[in-house]
């Protein structure tokens, strides 16, 4: 009896699938930087079916993303959402 509650929990969720991450292009501008906490607040536009435009404070992954942005710096990045969020594979684009 125990052995199958034991093997009832070890297999529990095993046939569910993990919702797949959501990544979306995202285009905006950096207006401040947390090396603390390696987060930008970041001036976006409209992120497809996730956000609309607006200014809000992003984590950024890995931490040489974070190195490469300076507040002001234009941006074109990808943003993860997997239940939480981050932004990634960011470049830096010339000023429109």
């Amino acid at each position: 009896m125990v052995l199958c509650a034991l093997l009832a929990a070890a297999f529990a969720g095993c046939g569910e699938k993990k919702a797949e991450a959501k990544r979306y292009p995202m285009q905006g501008e950096v207006k401040s930087l947390d090396p603390s906490t390696r987060t930008a607040t970041i001036a976006a536009g409209k992120i497809g079916d996730w956000m609309e435009a607006m200014k809000m404070e992003y984590p950024v992954k890995p931490d040489q993303e974070f190195a490469k942005l300076h507040v002001g710096d234009h941006i074109q990045a990808t943003v993860v959402v997997d239940g939480k969020y981050y932004v990634t594979d960011i470049r830096v684009v010339p000023k429109p």
